[in-house]
């Protein structure tokens, strides 16, 4: 199995990884300098915002739904253009966007927290068909944001617990029904979850910060494998590539400095593993 740099370009944060199903672009985030990055073939784009952007979900070939630290907002790669859809926190300076990722319905799921990790400042919101809901609150470390192939589960998590959380869902409009219940607790190997996806087997697959590694839970939450990577902060997986074989890892250079040489670079595997197509928001 080896390793490739897909980009060389050091996120301070890399973070939000998703490769477009219709256009074959792959875009991703560097949330601390507020950049979209977008890969199409060989060539990259670097698109730079004046506040911090952190995930997306697309909307038709040109345009994403992208989340800042405002709410969310539809954006055109090719034109530039944007429009505002929904606030969230905008009223909270202390508040930024993180980890999120589209629903099997249409929705779109994301996560706040603070932008110095202030315990307990951020939450997790879903965007439906022009509705903004608060899902869960009290979120230090939002992140995991995916759902299984068959859209009866969705997983999340708040990282400073070491904890992922498994949410039922309702069949027809995909709102959580009950509580939320452990998945897969990771404190007894003290580590950290970051951003995950779900493949077409519905097994799950969890970048952990600091451990350098992807891990692979099967669909009762136990361990299967892990894959180690060339960068300590790994942030969030997304499946790409033609067949959707291809796993692509975010990574994070943020209090490295120089110890690391491939510290926030992103980064392609080749599985024998099939990905689902990101879902399709729907304003």
């Amino acid at each position: 199995m080896q390793i490739e740099v897909l980009d060389d370009h050091k996120c301070s944060l890399g973070e939000g990884p998703l490769w477009h199903p219709k256009t074959g672009d792959f875009f991703w985030f560097d949330i601390d300098k507020k950049l979209l990055l977008k890969r199409s073939g060989t060539s990259v784009e670097q698109i730079q915002f004046d506040r911090h952007v952190s995930a997306a979900g697309w909307l038709d070939e040109q345009n994403l739904l992208v989340a800042d630290e405002f709410g969310l907002f539809q954006f055109n790669h090719l034109t530039k253009d944007e429009t505002r859809i929904a606030d969230i926190e905008n009223d909270n300076p202390i508040t930024r966007s993180n980890d999120g990722r589209a629903d099997p319905f249409a929705g779109f799921w994301i996560g706040t927290m603070g932008k110095k990790a202030e315990p307990e400042a951020g939450a997790i919101y879903r965007y439906y068909r022009g509705e903004v809901r608060q899902l869960f609150d009290k979120i230090s470390i939002s992140n995991s944001i995916c759902f299984s192939p068959d859209g009866e589960y969705a997983y999340f998590t708040d990282t400073v617990t070491k904890k992922i959380m498994r949410q039922t869902l309702d069949q027809t409009h995909g709102w959580p029904v009950g509580e939320a219940e452990l998945f897969a607790d990771l404190s007894g190997d003290d580590l950290n979850p970051d951003g995950s996806i779900v493949d077409a087997n519905g097994n799950l697959w969890n970048a952990q910060w600091g451990a350098g590694r992807v891990a692979q839970y099967a669909k009762d939450g136990s361990f299967l494998r892990a894959i180690e990577f060339p960068a300590s902060q790994v942030t969030c997986p997304a499946f790409g590539g033609e067949n959707l074989d291809q796993l692509i890892v975010t990574s994070a250079k943020i209090g490295l400095g120089d110890k690391e040489e491939f510290a926030g670079c992103t980064f392609s595997v080749s599985l024998n593993v099939k990905g689902q197509n990101e879902h399709q928001v729907v304003l």
